[in-house]
């Protein structure tokens, strides 16, 4: 097999995990703001403020592992 041709599966398989990992940390966080929202509700803004700063780091590391995929892939 070429060494180009590993290049590209290498950077699909990692891509794909990139992106499941995200979904799964997402999910998460997503169901531990609304289990602590629904057990004190007097804390919903203050959980989702967090969650919201939490999710948009997550999604900020993703496009790093995706971007290095891709430079992976065309360089």
């Amino acid at each position: 097999m070429d060494l180009i041709a590993l290049k590209y599966i290498a950077a699909g398989i990692g891509a794909g995990i990139i992106v499941w990992g995200a979904g799964l940390g997402l999910g998460k966080i997503g169901s531990a703001a609304l289990e602590g929202m629904a057990r004190q509700p007097e804390a919903g803004g203050d959980l989702r403020t967090t969650m919201i700063i939490i999710a948009a780091l997550l999604e900020g590391a993703a496009m790093v592992g995706l971007l290095v995929c891709f430079l992976v892939v065309f360089r």
